[in-house]
């Protein structure tokens, strides 16, 4: 598990500590890249320098990003052959239907609301990584 990597998108400098925090608190000692807007994101998902097998198992992404939005950057996810197949979770403080269902239309596989609970936030993230790393079978 330890050899998967995890791409967190969030712009906000708290709830990344707290994400990254809660992750290492449950032993997901996995490596967590950063990418601090969209378009970081997508210039890491869509570097030349990746192959598939480089690419992260995981993407925990955010909706509400600076410079190209969380849909957005999913949208490109899902479009591009290289990662279509990665599980992409959305972890936002959104619970607007609209967000989530366009999440899911785009190809989301899970829709989660950040807990503002840190025992809550750590056990979300708990969850996450022990379902997407350790249970789930990617293709």
């Amino acid at each position: 598990m330890e050899n998967k990597k995890i791409l967190l998108v969030e712009d906000n400098p708290d709830d990344e500590m707290l994400t990254v925090r809660a992750l290492k608190k449950n032993h997901i000692t996995n490596r967590i890249d950063v990418a601090r807007d969209g378009q970081e994101a997508a210039d890491y998902l869509f570097s030349d320098e990746f192959e598939r097998g480089d690419l992260p198992a995981l993407i925990i992404l955010d909706i509400r990003l600076p410079k190209i939005d969380g849909l957005e950057v999913l949208r490109r996810i899902r479009a591009n052959e290289k990662t279509k197949y990665i599980p992409v979770v959305m972890m936002t403080s959104s619970d607007h239907e609209e967000d989530i269902l366009t999440s899911y239309g785009l190809g989301a596989n899970s829709f989660i609301r950040k807990p503002i609970d840190f025992l809550r936030f750590v056990e979300v993230a708990s969850n996450i990584g022990i379902y997407w790393l350790m249970i789930n079978q990617a293709p």
